[in-house]
């Protein structure tokens, strides 16, 4: 007689997953000032802040390469006027597959991660 253990599934959520919301900006700050801290800090995006403190979108590199010749219209621009990603974002209890299949159906390598009142706990990335 054989006896089969079967393992407990496991299935990854995105909280699970997600690492911290490193580098955040208010969606009022310049174009300009967002091409800075991008090109500074060497990351590729920017978490964006509404006037709320909740979850605007992911800013990143190529949201902001049309403004890289700089004019006195991106001094005067701020972020929340640029096209980038915005909702709907992943929720931590979300399964880790069901973010990534949602993540390639939208083209996005990275996804923020809110909890129920909309402010960002993290970054999802496949």
């Amino acid at each position: 007689m054989s006896i089969t253990l079967e393992r407990p599934s496991t299935t990854s959520t995105v909280g699970d997953l997600m690492t911290g919301p490193e580098l955040q900006i208010s969606d009022d700050v310049t174009v300009d000032t967002a091409i800075d801290i991008l090109r500074s800090s060497g990351a590729g995006h920017l978490l964006v802040r509404d006037e709320e403190g909740r979850c605007a979108g992911l800013l990143t590199r190529l949201h902001l390469a049309p403004f890289q010749v700089r004019s006195w219209y991106t001094e005067r621009t701020p972020v929340c006027h640029v096209v980038f990603d915005r909702a709907p974002f992943a929720a931590p209890d979300m399964p880790a597959t069901t973010a990534a299949a949602v993540m390639r159906s939208r083209g996005l390598a990275v996804w923020p991660v809110v909890d129920q009142e909309g402010h960002a706990i993290g970054l999802f990335s496949v």
